[in-house]
């Protein structure tokens, strides 16, 4: 056996760590719940149901879009991640230089041919969100961009990661668009700013010592903390605007604000703490999919 054939395993579990496998569903499910109901299963509008456009959007949307994020996040932040005790699990993987090449050539090889296909399946609407989305998960990261060190765009970047998919999806079916689907999406980019600024607390400390600027580097933790409790409040506030199941969906922000309130007070120096209500968050994800899904199959259930 050769060294090549040798390290090739480790290569692919150093892949696939990388990409996050707790995290896939969070894009890949909020895609195919956006087509398939932009495609007309209750969504005034919709464009038709398309079996390749929306088998092969989960597929890219369930791994080779999370390759590219947190891939590409893991090469660039490999220096500060060497220093960060939360590196090297769920929370995030931390790739030897060795594999760093081969991350980076792997995110090109695993999204390109999916994004031609996606592009020949689309219109200009859902090309026009896909290139956002992209650019999103590329600028977030990636040396001369480097958003994720820029206080508020941080949490704004974040969330695009999340939502786009979503949007996408519905670009993709053509719905109509209305003042209660718009209401949805604004609940879920707040959702993600709010997830996004509490994940930011637990680093305050390392991300000044590293010089690494985040939205908790710039009001402190406290401030944070309770930035992320408001958003998850407008969030569900704005579900009240949307149209059934969205009113009733509004209560799976109740989990994620509860799993915020312990650290209402939390100082700089003890923001460490908060990974606990951090890790409780990667759970909650799957808490809120399920009432999220019960939701829409009591809505597709009556359509």
């Amino acid at each position: 056996m050769n060294a090549s054939t040798a390290s090739r395993p480790s290569t692919l579990r150093a892949l696939f760590v990388s990409s996050r496998p707790i995290s896939w569903v969070n894009t890949a499910y909020p895609f195919g719940a956006a087509y398939l109901l932009g495609s007309g299963v209750g969504v005034e509008g919709g464009g038709g149901f398309s079996l390749a456009a929306f088998l092969v959007g989960v597929v890219y949307f369930l791994v080779p879009y999370n390759l590219a994020m947190y891939g590409i996040n893991d090469v660039f932040d490999y220096e500060s991640d060497l220093r960060n005790p939360r590196k090297g699990g769920v929370e995030g993987a931390l790739l030897d230089k060795s594999v760093h090449r081969a991350t980076l050539r792997a995110v090109v090889v695993t999204n390109v041919p999916f994004l031609i296909a996606l592009v020949l399946l689309g219109n200009t609407w859902s090309w026009l969100v896909l290139a956002i989305s992209v650019f999103a998960v590329i600028a977030y990261s990636a040396p001369g961009l480097r958003f994720k060190e820029k206080p508020f765009l941080d949490s704004l970047t974040s969330s695009t990661h999340f939502v786009s998919p979503a949007i996408y999806g519905l670009a993709l079916a053509g719905p109509h668009w209305t003042g209660q689907l718009v209401a949805v999406c604004v609940a879920f980019f707040l959702w993600g700013v709010a997830s996004h600024a509490f994940g930011a607390v637990q680093d305050v400390l390392a991300d000044r010592a590293g010089g690494i600027g985040s939205v908790a580097t710039v009001i402190g933790a406290r401030a944070t903390v309770r930035l992320a409790f408001v958003a998850y409040l407008v969030a569900g506030v704005a579900l009240l605007f949307s149209a059934f199941p969205g009113p009733i969906a509004a209560i799976v922000v109740v989990p994620y604000t509860l799993n915020v309130l312990p650290w209402w007070n939390v100082t700089d120096d003890g923001a460490e703490a908060a990974n606990a209500g951090w890790k409780r968050f990667l759970w909650i994800n799957y808490l809120a999919g399920f009432l999220v899904t019960m939701a829409l199959i009591a809505f597709a259930s009556t359509h």
